[in-house]
């Protein structure tokens, strides 16, 4: 079973794998790409918690909604990556 956390950082871990940090944007969309499919549905939700806590900026374009990473949250980002990666 996935907790919130590890969620968070899987999402984290694969946007900066991605180099999505500040100006380097993809689409919210594609972030539950790569779960299981039963815990999809909990990606979105959790990456509008991470929007909340300033984790994710979120960039709105006339094809949908974009996000990068801020990068000036470091802390968080890694604590967030690290509970993903002690899933692992």
């Amino acid at each position: 079973m996935w907790t919130n956390e590890e969620i968070k950082g899987k999402i984290l871990h694969k946007l900066t794998r991605l180099g999505k940090f500040k100006h380097s944007h993809t689409s919210i969309d594609n972030l539950p790409k790569g779960f299981p499919q039963e815990i999809r549905g909990r990606v979105e939700v959790l990456a509008k918690e991470l929007k909340k806590e300033r984790i994710l900026f979120s960039k709105p374009t006339n094809y949908g909604e974009e996000v990068s990473i801020n990068s000036e949250i470091r802390e968080k980002i890694l604590y967030y990556i690290n509970k993903f990666l002690e899933k692992e």
